[in-house]
């Protein structure tokens, strides 16, 4: 005996709707399903007392959007009738519709979902409905998506108590990770920090270790300072061990990505941690193995929150993550110290070229690209709002003047610094023949080298840029890097040297470590024979070339003002040279997006660029 099921259906037809009422049997409906796919039904409508056939145009023309929305609500008849689902219909009909939205292609898929959400006017469990419905890839597809409503995302797993997170569960991660395939400074470091937090453990239960004595009643009034030390410590370890691909299995296997969650949820206050944290993640989601472990961790909702932090850095460590999570659309891996600063979501809009930036010693991929600092009493005052400050100008921007370029920030040893002690590797780590061979490894992988490049670079970013290109030129495998290099802008690069390695040791040390003073000496011959073949390769490619100076001095302390790069070794010897009135460190930060120096780099990227981002 068949039974008749009755529903309200609601159809689209050309950007319009209208209502019919529909009988179906079960026989027909599953005749009809499951033999001839619901894209093409006659159906016997009661309206009116007269019967009447649906025009099947305006779902052709509307596509898989019809088919989504036909096919899902008469799945719900079939499913009803023999689950006999005891709910809300409307919400079962939301759990069938986003269920099957899944196989769709993944343009139809994001936009099928974010409609229902904005043309129903969803309520908070229609949401909640959504995040346990929607696959990994959706998820990770809507976390890549401009202000998206962070309650389509499932909330992390329960953990036990924020406050039972120990640094002793952080030392026996690292403790459990193998020393292999791992240079020596991850070592060092690795042992550096389980020794730290062995001793934080001793005085945390009274051990005798210091003060010649029992130093329980000190370490007690000091707990929560070494503890983040300690914690610190441990997750640079981390950082450097989830860049080994063997080790990032380990990390999940010994519940790695839980401790980490519970850790950044306890550690709010400090961005630093959480950027460390995400970096971990970041390095995780270059092996895909390990990604549906990291999504159901719910890394994906921590994410997909962090990528709407105000705060550059925060937004971009984050979009670096989901990037390499986003195996559906982005075919490039960003390694550790590669970031997307434009564009840090799906976006339409066709990449034509590609735009990176490459900062000094003692720089770093975002600070070095801030606007101008306002530090005088008359600047805050006279400014109504900071709003209008960018923390990265290439991303607040030149993203906003060339929508179709990928705009990249590298970093490179950036890290070390912030171990405040010397590994024994460091001077070969910072030589700029290191440095050119990890870094050209890493952006190959970017897909750097695929389509036309514009360097920018600040300092010794400039002497790095050169010997990258030098290198590419040797290797078969860069040809195409070299090939699509179009121009290459300089800020205060000291291409013959500075009279900085002629000062007191004091003032050296002070800016440059040793091996960078003795590359930078005035006139090496290294730096020489550096420049010389970087001429020669800009004039066989017609790379393009501008170059600024600095003709103020930058303060070193309260007592000592210095140039840190003269004109002479600002002039490259080829394309133009401009001097700016402004100091080393501000060389490269534009005061506003209307000043000579932002508006003249521009240009130089527009030109150097035209063919390729005009149409």
């Amino acid at each position: 005996m068949s039974v008749a099921a009755l529903r309200l259906i609601r159809c689209r037809r050309l950007s319009t709707y209208f209502f019919v009422t529909i009988t179906i049997t079960v026989p027909q409906f599953i005749h009809y399903a499951f033999c001839r796919g619901c894209l093409f039904i006659t159906y016997e409508v009661v309206a009116l007392d007269k019967a009447v056939t649906i025009d099947t145009s305006a779902i052709l023309q509307e596509k898989y959007k019809s088919y989504i929305y036909l096919k899902f609500v008469l799945y719900l008849c079939v499913l009803e009738h023999f689950t006999n689902v005891d709910a809300d219909p409307h919400e079962v009909a939301l759990w069938v519709l986003l269920k099957r939205t899944m196989s769709a292609n993944k343009a139809i898929r994001l936009q099928a979902v974010q409609e229902l959400a904005d043309n129903h006017h969803w309520h908070d469990y229609q949401y909640q409905t959504a995040a346990q419905v929607i696959d990994q890839r959706t998820a990770v597809g809507l976390a890549r998506t401009p202000r998206v409503d962070l309650r389509f995302f499932r909330h992390p797993p329960a953990l036990r108590d924020l406050e039972d997170v120990s640094e002793d569960e952080l030392r026996q991660l690292l403790a459990s990770l193998p020393q292999s395939e791992v240079d020596k400074c991850v070592q060092y470091f690795t042992s550096m920090a389980l020794r730290e937090s062995t001793q934080s453990m001793a005085a945390q239960r009274g051990g005798l270790w210091c003060f010649g004595g029992n130093g329980l009643p000190y370490a007690q009034s000091l707990t929560s300072i070494p503890s983040e030390k300690v914690e610190s410590f441990c997750l640079q370890a981390l950082v450097q061990h989830s860049k080994v691909q063997s080790h990032c299995d380990h990390i999940v296997a010994n519940g790695g990505l839980q401790l980490l969650q519970r850790v950044y949820q306890l550690r709010g206050d400090s961005l630093k941690i959480q950027r460390n944290i995400v970096r971990i993640i970041g390095n995780l989601a270059l092996n895909e193995g390990v990604h549906k472990a990291i999504a159901q961790s719910g890394w994906v909702s921590v994410l997909a929150e962090m990528m709407q932090s105000p705060h550059v850095m925060q937004a971009s460590h984050a979009a670096r993550a989901l990037a390499n999570l986003d195996r559906e659309t982005v075919k490039e891996k960003y390694q550790d110290g590669v970031y997307i600063l434009h564009p840090q979501t799906r976006d339409n809009q066709p990449i034509k070229a590609d735009v990176l930036f490459i900062h000094g010693i003692l720089g770093a991929a975002f600070k070095t690209w801030r606007q101008k600092d306002r530090v005088t009493l008359e600047e805050k005052r006279g400014a109504e709002s900071r709003d209008d400050y960018t923390e990265c100008w290439p991303k607040s921007w030149l993203a906003a003047d060339c929508p179709n370029l990928r705009v990249l920030s590298v970093e490179y040893d950036s890290h070390l610094s912030d171990w405040m002690a010397k590994c024994p590797a460091e001077n070969q780590r910072k030589s700029l023949a290191y440095r050119s061979q990890e870094l050209l490894k890493k952006l190959k992988q970017a897909g750097v080298g695929e389509r036309p490049v514009v360097w920018v670079a600040h300092s010794m970013g400039g002497l790095l840029v050169k010997k990258m290109l030098m290198d590419a030129s040797e290797d078969p495998d860069m040809q195409g890097l070299l090939q699509n290099t179009k121009g290459v802008m300089f800020y205060s690069v000291p291409h013959h040297g500075t009279f900085m390695a002629e000062y007191s040791v004091n003032v050296r040390y002070l800016l440059f470590p040793s091996i960078e003073v003795r590359e930078l000496c005035k006139d090496s011959p290294a730096l020489r024979n550096l420049n010389e073949n970087f001429l020669n390769i800009a004039k066989e490619k017609e790379i393009k070339v501008l170059s600024f100076a600095e003709t103020l001095p930058t303060n070193i302390g309260p007592m000592i003002k210095i140039l840190v790069v003269p004109t002479q070794s600002a002039n490259l010897g080829i394309g133009e040279l401009i001097e700016v009135d402004v100091d080393h460190l501000n060389i490269c930060k534009p005061e506003k997006k209307d000043s000579f120096l932002y508006k003249r780099s521009l240009q130089f990227i527009q030109e150097a660029l035209k063919s390729y981002i005009s149409h």
